[in-house]
């Protein structure tokens, strides 16, 4: 029997029309625009200065703490300027814009096809080299990998779980690189396993994506420890704490993080990312963003460069639909609609989303009725209709106290319930609230 997790969960139509699209690249931009913000934590500091000249891989933004991350050019060219562009939300933002002229590499980067499969390096090396090439969380998160690396004092873990599930409907870059760099793939978790100290870990991917499950199954044979994990198809297993449940039977405690039950995990993007850092000397400077949509004619999977305007994805695929309504970055269940379409990509970009017109209208809201589905949906046992409440009448301890901060955004109950209500838009609002009133408890 196929594992999965018991709690909650949806089955939301699956939409993946670009499936059998293979990884093509996205053609160079003529200018970039690259935020030095495209991680959880703090900002990184720009190290470059309007008139200088810049290479592929060339460090371009240092890290501005332990929980930040580097940014690296990923075109050569001539700075700009150091400005504010507008984030996928319309708010401004720092980003170094470079002019782009060739297409020059650091010559340190290996950019062979060659499979390198052996690594001189220890646990700590490896490491401070996921550190060096600005590797962060390439499921959405974003989280600098290289902390999640460090477990804090007195926690170890036992296993590591790369998420191979990417369960949010129509996004499909995870299972075409699962296809066309599962060597790769299975090299990063090998070394992930080393710079952890771990021996065992799992790869876990739904299962309607049989070919890919077939050819990891059958390569993960050569790599000591390393498992593949089938699941049955349920939303939002790509979540931590859900894969972590249906893979291991662990559960994460309320405001824990999945360390506290022996489990790192790591996006098979960040596995295939670390891969290139530690044995090609590449730093994070390009993604796979899956470009797709129901009116869409030619849905992509492109590999494009950190930087590169969304208009110009969206040129690559024919232009934008007629019918669109809205643009979204990410998928339709977690993404979040764009302000408009000349935001750049980052290195949590992994899809964009064209929603039709008749799709993207939002129903008339309706009293809830008391039918108790968000609460049956939720993932994390929480009580989304009551969360809703309180966070709209600005009760903040009263949503703490319910778990507000429990929520993982997955949009479940918004998308079960019958009323129409915007649940995960206060339960977000609310989690704001919240989150600032616990900070300044702190401090």
């Amino acid at each position: 029997m196929l594992k999965t997790f018991k709690l909650g969960g949806i089955h939301p139509p699956e939409n993946k029309f670009s499936a059998g699209q293979a990884i093509r690249n996205a053609e160079l931009p003529k200018v970039v625009s690259i935020p030095v913000a495209q991680h959880i934590g703090t900002p990184s500091i720009a190290v470059v200065a309007k008139g200088d000249k810049v290479k592929v891989g060339q460090l371009i933004a240092k890290s501005g703490g332990f929980v930040s991350a580097n940014i690296h050019s990923s075109v050569s060219g001539t700075v700009a300027k150091l400005d504010q562009v507008p984030d996928s939300l319309g708010y401004p933002k720092q980003a170094i814009i470079i002019n782009v002229d060739g297409d020059e590499w650091l010559e340190s980067i290996d950019l062979s096809d060659t499979l390198v499969k052996e690594c001189d390096l220890d646990g700590p090396a490896i490491v401070q080299k996921i550190n060096e090439c600005g590797i962060v969380g390439l499921g959405g998160a974003t989280f600098p990998t290289h902390v999640k690396l460090v477990p804090p004092k007195g926690m170890k873990a036992e296993y590591l779980l790369i998420n191979g599930v990417e369960c949010e409907p129509y996004l499909t870059s995870d299972h075409r690189l699962m296809l066309e760099k599962s060597d790769e793939i299975l090299v990063g978790t090998s070394l992930l396993m080393k710079a952890l100290n771990v021996d065992k870990a799992m790869i876990g991917i739904e299962n309607n994506k049989p070919d890919a499950i077939s050819l990891l199954k059958e390569k993960s044979s050569q790599y000591k420890g390393v498992q593949v994990v089938p699941l049955k198809v349920k939303y939002p297993q790509g979540g931590e704490k859900q894969l972590i449940k249906a893979a291991t039977g662990r559960e994460v405690p309320s405001g824990a993080l999945p360390i506290a039950v022996g489990c790192v995990v790591s996006n098979v993007g960040s596995a295939f990312a670390v891969y290139e850092a530690v044995q090609k000397n590449k730093p994070l400077i390009e993604r796979v963003v899956t470009v797709t949509g129901k009116s869409v004619q030619n849905p992509a999977n492109l590999k494009v460069r950190i930087g590169t305007p969304v208009s110009e994805l969206i040129a690559a695929i024919g232009g934008l639909p007629e019918d669109t309504g809205k643009v979204i970055s990410g998928g339709p269940m977690m993404g979040k609609a764009l302000a408009n379409v000349d935001v750049p990509v980052t290195k949590g970009t992994s899809g964009i989303l064209m929603i039709p017109a008749k799709e993207a209208r939002r129903d008339e809201i309706k009293p809830c009725i008391r039918c108790s589905r968000c609460v049956t949906a939720c993932p994390m046992g929480l009580e989304p209709y009551l969360l809703m409440t309180v966070a709209e009448k600005n009760l903040l301890e009263r949503a703490e106290a319910e778990r507000i901060m429990d929520c993982i955004e997955c949009g479940s109950c918004s998308y079960t319930c019958p009323s129409s209500r915007p649940l995960l838009d206060y339960i977000r609002f609310g989690k704001g609230r919240v989150g600032a009133l616990i900070r300044a408890r702190k401090n």
